[in-house]
C-alpha cells in the first residue's frame, strides 16, 4: 500500500510544496546562471528510471554548456574545471536539484530512492546483472539508501547493492529516516565529492567474479577455523 500508492501521493504533494515555497530561490538561481555562462539555465540529460525506461532528469545548470560531451562526461571531482562559479555553489547547497521536483510531479521520480544512473555510465542497462535490476523496481530518487551511506564518496557495485536493499525494504520509516539524514548532510556538504575511482577497475562482470572469489576464500577460511576450533 505505502510503496505503489501512499508514497506517490506523499511525493507529489512535498514536491509541489516546494516548487512554491522555493520559488524565490529557484528563480535567483535561473537569472544568476544566465548571467554567468551562455547557455541553457536548465541541464536536461538521459537517466534510467523505473522498470529501466529511459526518462529526461532536470537539474540547474553547474557547468559551462555541453561540459557532458566534454572529457569523461562525468562529473569528476571538487576540482572539475568545467563547473561554474554559480556551479559551485548550487552543488554544495544541492540546490541544483531542486527542478527534480518537476521529475517528481511528472511520475519519472520520488522523493527517497535509488539515484538513477547515466544510460552509459557506470555501464550500459544491458550489462547489469538480474539481481542488479532490481533497483529499477522503484521511482528513482532525489536522495537514497546509498547517498545516505557516502553519497558520490561510494563505488557503483556498492551503491548498487545498496539500492538494492532499499527496495526490498521500503517502508515510510525508512523513507523519514533517509530524508532527514539528507538534511544533515546537506547542511554540512558531507560526501559530496568524488575522492576516488566510481567504478572499479574492469567490466561489471569481472567485478562480479571478483566479489564471488573473495566470498568463497572467506567461506573457506571461516571453514577452516571452525575445523581447527573441533579439534
Amino acid at each position: 500500500m505505502y510503496k505503489d500508492t501512499i508514497k506517490r501521493i506523499i511525493d507529489t504533494i512535498i514536491a509541489t510544496l516546494v516548487l512554491i515555497i522555493l520559488s524565490p530561490i529557484m528563480l535567483i538561481t535561473a537569472i544568476l546562471i544566465k548571467i554567468e555562462s551562455p547557455g541553457p539555465v536548465l541541464f536536461k540529460q538521459e537517466r534510467i528510471g523505473k522498470d529501466s525506461k529511459v526518462f529526461k532528469i532536470y537539474k540547474f545548470r553547474s557547468m559551462c554548456d555541453g561540459a557532458e560531451h566534454t572529457g569523461s562526461g562525468v562529473y569528476s571531482g571538487a576540482g572539475d574545471a568545467r563547473v561554474t562559479k554559480v556551479g559551485k555553489i548550487i552543488r554544495a547547497t544541492s540546490i541544483d536539484e531542486l527542478p527534480q521536483c518537476v521529475n517528481i510531479i511528472k511520475g519519472d521520480m520520488a522523493l527517497i530512492g535509488p539515484r538513477p544512473p547515466l544510460t552509459y555510465h557506470p555501464w550500459p542497462i544491458e550489462e547489469y546483472t538480474k539481481e542488479q535490476l532490481r533497483m529499477f523496481e522503484v521511482r528513482p530518487g532525489i536522495t537514497g539508501w546509498a547517498q545516505v551511506h557516502g553519497r558520490k564518496d561510494v563505488e557503483w557495485h556498492e551503491r548498487i547493492k545498496l539500492n538494492v536493499w532499499y527496495v526490498e525494504h521500503v517502508s515510510f520509516g525508512l523513507d523519514m529516516k533517509i530524508f532527514f539524514t539528507t538534511i544533515g548532510k546537506v547542511l554540512t556538504n558531507a560526501d559530496n565529492a568524488n575522492v576516488g575511482a566510481t567504478v572499479v577497475t574492469g567490466s561489471n562482470s569481472e567485478a562480479i567474479d571478483e566479489s564471488l572469489e573473495a566470498l568463497e576464500a572467506e567461506s573457506k577460511a571461516a571453514d577452516a577455523a571452525e575445523g581447527e576450533i573441533k579439534k
